[in-house]
């Protein structure tokens, strides 16, 4: 498989990256610095390295590079700092799924491509009565006000849900929502639920960023995993150790 990844310089993104070469893939990314890529994977030869933001490509540099790709992932975020919170692009991760969706549909592959989103359990799946009390539905609303980052995310799932749907055919996709994340030096164990099994403010669990991206790197490469979550918004926690 040919697999596009973008934010693949991130904490999580990096990893995925690491689990799709490891399983034998090709992998293409789309950093801002050359520096952002980890020793480790640079100079792999199944690693096709591009240097540029990925908004910054016109629609025929972007569909040239969704071209050929049996998937697309996104590990994209905001950094967490006052620039990143509050500065330009409000939407970097809406304007992006929106843009590399056009760019898959542009090419016209004879099969449906996988799009695999990373999201967060802040959001909620609106094609579920999901169970979200009072207090948190607040929390929420104020995070919409203050939080541009929150609104991002929530706008990048709606539009695979609402403007790809589950009809697409062209486009298959699935949106990730990790619970509080955390760094660990190997994959453990880890559960998958259709909602969350908790509180995402109030009783937040926790994942590791190599389990996700492992999670999403099966998505990608293991077509039961995928049939088993398509359309669908998976909620990934670490399993408690007993």
């Amino acid at each position: 498989m040919t697999i596009l990844v973008v934010g693949a310089s991130g904490a999580t993104g990096r990893l995925l990256v690491e689990h799709l070469l490891n399983r034998g893939h090709s992998v293409k990314i789309i950093v801002r610095s050359p520096d952002s890529v980890p020793a480790n994977v640079k100079n792999h030869e199944n690693l096709s390295i591009t240097h540029a933001s990925v908004l910054d490509f016109s629609d025929a540099e972007l569909t040239q590079q969704a071209n050929g790709c049996d998937a697309v992932a996104s590990c994209l975020g905001h950094n967490l700092n006052l620039k990143g919170i509050y500065g330009q692009p409000r939407r970097l991760v809406t304007e992006a799924i929106r843009r590399l969706c056009g760019a898959i549909k542009e090419n016209k592959p004879a099969k449906p491509v996988k799009f695999v989103l990373m999201n967060t359990t802040g959001n909620s799946n609106r094609d579920l009565i999901e169970p979200i009390s009072f207090a948190q539905k607040c929390v929420i609303g104020l995070l919409r006000l203050i939080l541009p980052p929150h609104v991002d995310n929530e706008q990048a799932a709606d539009y695979l849900r609402t403007q790809v749907s589950q009809k697409d055919g062209v486009i298959e996709w699935v949106a990730v929502r990790p619970d509080g994340l955390i760094d660990e030096s190997e994959v453990t164990k880890y559960e998958v639920h259709p909602s969350p099994t908790r509180s995402a403010i109030f009783d937040a669990g926790k994942v590791s960023r190599i389990n996700v991206g492992h999670f999403m790197a099966d998505l990608i490469t293991d077509a039961e995993t995928w049939d088993m979550w398509k359309g669908q918004m998976p909620v990934i926690y670490n399993r408690e150790k007993s």
